[in-house]
């Protein structure tokens, strides 16, 4: 069968239906080619919809690596760690699904029903799946093979481009001079990851603008503008016609089609796909005339036992180098063995730039080709912003969308897409009421909101309403909706909100019973009306006497307004104390048995000997139990209420301060060993990370907060784990934040590039304290980042460029907190009022607990487990402590 004789695509009709013809996936081998993102999702998906199914299923992927975040490609950069790329490692747990990588399938034998590897394995299928993408398409150009010519599709792809260009820079002892052949989406991410490892670079498009698939004339053209703003040169119109080569044999020359000639040490093909449909057509299969495996709306091909999902199949003529419609390929035919009737339907997915350092979206028709059609543009060349809707010709209906610049407007408008918009088109893009035209829109339920995993605006609404979903994170982990690029997130927010308002059962944005506002709000109007304890706080602004709630909330608020305006309140002193958790009103956490923990404060870890022997001495004298944590600190556990200030004495005679681990605050500043001692380190970070916690320190906040130094691109510092995490490069320090471990672990988003030592600080102070100003109660950095209006994107204008103009605002104020910090445990030490507070038994200040008993494992003190001793005095004396100062009691080894 050849291709020409089976071209034309199968409708439905033919196709005989899985569920009708294919007997129960009870026993079934399934055999999965390819091992990308569209195979794990089907594996993935069959696995979460037949948990208990008696199937057997064998994944065969080419690449060494585990299926990985192809779409994310570029982030490699940032760490060089493929594993960061990684998807979802649980599901080849499961013993009925077998991974093979690094292994090619070079045989389909559809009589016997078998697939035989590169490597002579021959495995037996009673379905087969095709998940086998595309390839790389390059130009037949002269010269295109020479050394320093690359391919950007794959892990191996962006490694072996990043070894040539440091080895290469370094053989010629220059930077390297560099050429993208193809302005596309991945052109430009290319042309963005050279641009950051220093190679002066062109991107050669022979369209006549960039991105020119997805974008019109306009919106290409700011986008070259964007792209130069860069430093990254362009040419348009023009194509490579032939390389090179330079004395030594690689790479030294692009010559374009008119004539010009282009230093080229590196070139990057970017021209984009081709299916992979090699296996499946010496198979006999059904092949479409573009290339690609025909199938029809169940995604099966011209073989009853064999499907094809993903970017190696043709549907309606079409192989889409999306991700999005492999997704729903794999989820169609998941549910086609399951015995469902679900059917592929290609919808325009819209497309979106990343990685890059600017941003240009857009969906549907956006060269207004419709009968009819209608375009409203917006253009503003001063700030590079252009917008673009195009309509029905009764302006009603949305056709397409272009977005250069500024995309705030992209993730809410694309599900909208062959609606009506309900409003006016020229004021939704206006930049006066762009926000407020689509205020009261309302997506329908079958307006897909996340096109990446076809999620649904209604399914959304019922994870909410149904499942009690009330956190954009957990409608991630019910729905999968904003799990792939995110750009979704910003849309489920609103949808959560509105939905919540609707359904009566919305989380309110009071603070507590007693404050009708959330945090925020309170923390503005404390701030301008000068209030400072907390009768007139709840005075002016609430009602009732407080709760455990509020009163640390506003214990916080004004200990921090205290601080930069100048009136310090200590938030554990006499007037603030006792509003506080029993952690912060006693300065150390409780810990199980009654006891606290004394936890110094180590900026970087870094440490004399002279006080490593003071610890030890402390830690022997009152028998307490020794731990180096997670935060590169020593913890000291097993101290009593009223030992707390002698051995907080002997500690700050000896230069120690407290390091905070009781208190929604600063806990440390971790690093690694940076240019001290590292070879690999291209930083100081030991010395930055020790400038930081000193100027950090003490500062109150919605929640903990912990930051971390990476002296270079190794990241043995785990900073895109932390609140706020700092990376070095060789230019300088890359700045992420919003990252934080916990029950819900989030990675850092990248905020800044290759910052100087003042623009990081500034840029710091600038995020801690608009975190501090506008977070709600108990709220993690990567909450508030996740769900910031406009995500990091608008969080990188109000921090980086200052859109807003309060940056230098936001900079005085934490400097003032800097300058008004006193340690708390001094200041405890040396009043004896203060001092005095610390006592086991108020009936009897001057006894301690002789029954308290311990128990020595592994060379150290424990606290004896019930059944060991009989009575536990301190802990019931601390137990009436935290019922006088309710609040946590958060153990936390990792502070």
């Amino acid at each position: 069968m050849t291709s020409s004789e089976t071209a034309a695509p199968l409708d439905a009709s033919p196709l005989i239906s899985a569920a009708s013809t294919a007997p129960s996936l009870d026993e079934q081998r399934i055999v999965v080619v390819g091992g990308g993102m569209t195979g794990h999702r089907f594996a993935a998906r069959l696995q979460a919809q037949d948990p208990q199914g008696a199937w057997r299923l064998t994944v065969i992927g080419e690449e060494p690596q585990q299926p990985y975040d192809r779409v994310h490609l570029s982030n490699w950069f940032t760490r060089k760690d493929a594993s960061m790329l990684a998807l979802d490692t649980a599901v080849w747990d499961d013993p009925r699904i077998e991974l093979v990588t690094g292994d090619k399938v070079e045989a389909i034998d559809r009589d016997a029903q078998t697939v035989t590897t590169a490597a002579g394995v021959v495995h037996p299928y009673d379905r087969l799946v095709l998940a086998t993408g595309s390839w790389a398409w390059a130009p037949r150009a002269e010269g295109k093979d020479l050394p320093g010519s690359f391919s950007y599709r794959t892990v191996e792809d962006v490694e072996n481009l990043a070894a040539w260009v440091a080895d290469r820079s370094q053989a010629l002892g220059r930077p390297l001079r560099g050429v993208v052949v193809g302005g596309g989406v991945l052109g430009l991410e290319a042309a963005a990851a050279l641009k950051n490892m220093e190679v002066d670079t062109t991107v050669v498009e022979f369209a006549d603008r960039l991105m020119s698939v997805q974008l019109d004339q306009g919106g290409g053209e700011m986008l070259r503008l964007l792209i130069e703003d860069l430093g990254i040169h362009v040419r348009t119109g023009v194509g490579a016609s032939r390389f090179t080569a330079a004395e030594d044999g690689a790479m030294g020359t692009a010559h374009l089609s008119d004539d010009s000639e282009v230093p080229a040490d590196v070139v990057v093909f970017s021209t984009g796909i081709r299916p992979r449909d090699r296996v499946a057509r010496e198979a006999g299969l059904a092949i479409g005339e573009r290339g690609g495996v025909i199938v029809g709306e169940t995604c099966q091909t011209s073989d009853p036992s064999i499907w094809a999902i993903g970017e190696c199949a043709s549907y309606e003529g079409v192989c889409a180098g999306l991700i999005a419609p492999g997704n729903d390929m794999a989820d169609v035919v998941v549910d086609a063995f399951l015995g469902g009737d679900r059917t592929h339907h290609r919808a325009d997915d819209g497309t979106k730039l990343k990685g890059v350092g600017v941003e240009a979206a857009a969906f549907g028709d956006v060269n207004a080709v419709s009968a009819g059609a209608l375009e409203v543009s917006f253009v503003d060349p001063v700030h590079r912003n252009y917008r673009k809707l195009v309509m029905s010709d009764d302006a009603k209906i949305l056709l397409g969308g272009v977005f250069v610049g500024d995309i705030e407007l992209y993730s809410a408008l694309r599900p909208l897409i062959g609606r009506e918009l309900g409003a006016d088109p020229s004021a939704v893009i206006a930049p006066e009421g762009a926000g407020d035209a689509m205020a009261g829109a309302e997506l329908p339920d079958d307006a897909v909101v996340c096109s990446c995993n076809n999620v649904a605006a209604g399914t959304i609404r019922e994870a909410i309403t149904e499942h009690d979903c009330h956190t954009v994170g957990a409608i991630k982990e019910c729905t999968k909706a904003g799990t792939v690029c995110g750009s979704c997130v910003p849309t489920l927010t609103k949808l959560l909100n509105k939905e919540l308002e609707k359904s009566g059962i919305a989380v309110s944005k009071a603070l507590c019973e007693h404050f009708a506002m959330p945090r925020a709000e309170l923390f503005k109007l404390v701030e301008e009306g000068g209030q400072e304890t907390f009768t007139e706080v709840v005075t002016a602004h609430g009602r009732g006497r407080g709760c455990a709630v509020c009163r640390p909330v506003v214990a916080s608020i004004l200990s921090t307004l205290g601080a930069i305006t100048g009136r310090r309140h200590n938030p554990v002193g006499r007037q603030l104390g006792a509003l506080q958790d029993t952690n912060d009103f006693v300065m150390a956490n409780i810990q199980k048995d009654g006891t606290y923990s004394v936890i110094p404060a180590i900026p970087a870890g870094e440490i004399t000997p002279d006080k490593l022997m003071v610890i030890a001495e402390v830690a022997k004298d009152y028998g307490l139990y020794v731990k180096l944590n997670g935060a590169q600190r020593i913890g000291m556990f097993g101290a009593r209420l009223e030992q707390l200030p002698e051995i907080w004495k002997r500690l700050v005679d000896a230069g120690f301060q407290s390091g905070h681990a009781y208190g929604k605050s600063l806990r440390m500043v971790k690093a690694c060993l940076g240019t001290n001692w590292c070879r690999f380190g291209v930083q100081d970070s030991t010395t930055l990370a020790v400038a930081f916690e000193k100027r950090y320190r003490g500062l109150r906040s919605p929640h903990k907060i912990k930051i971390s130094v990476s002296g270079c691109a190794r990241e043995c510092a785990e900073a895109q784990g932390k609140d706020v995490g700092i990376i070095a490069t060789n230019k300088g320090w890359n700045l992420y934040v919003g990252g934080n471990g916990g029950m819900t672990p989030a990675h850092g988003k990248l905020l800044a590039e290759d910052l100087d030592e003042v623009t990081l600080q500034r840029c710091i102070d600038r995020f801690l304290m608009l975190y501090i100003r506008e977070a709600d109660k108990v709220q993690r950095t990567a909450r508030w980042v996740e769900e910031y209006p406009g995500g990091i994107e608008e969080l990188r204008r109000v921090i980086v460029d200052d859109t807003l103009g309060i940056g230098e605002q936001l900079e005085e104020a934490m400097q003032r907190h800097v300058d008004s910090y006193v340690d708390e445990w001094a200041e405890a030490v040396y009043n004896p009022e203060r001092a005095a507070k610390f006592v086991s038994f108020v009936n009897a200040p001057d006894q301690s607990d002789p029954q308290l008993a311990y128990v020595i494992e592994r060379g150290q003190p424990r606290p004896a487990q019930p059944g060991e001793t009989d009575t536990f005095p301190t802990m019931q004396a601390a137990s009436q402590h935290a019922m006088a100062h309710p609040g946590t009691a958060d153990a936390d080894l990792e502070n």
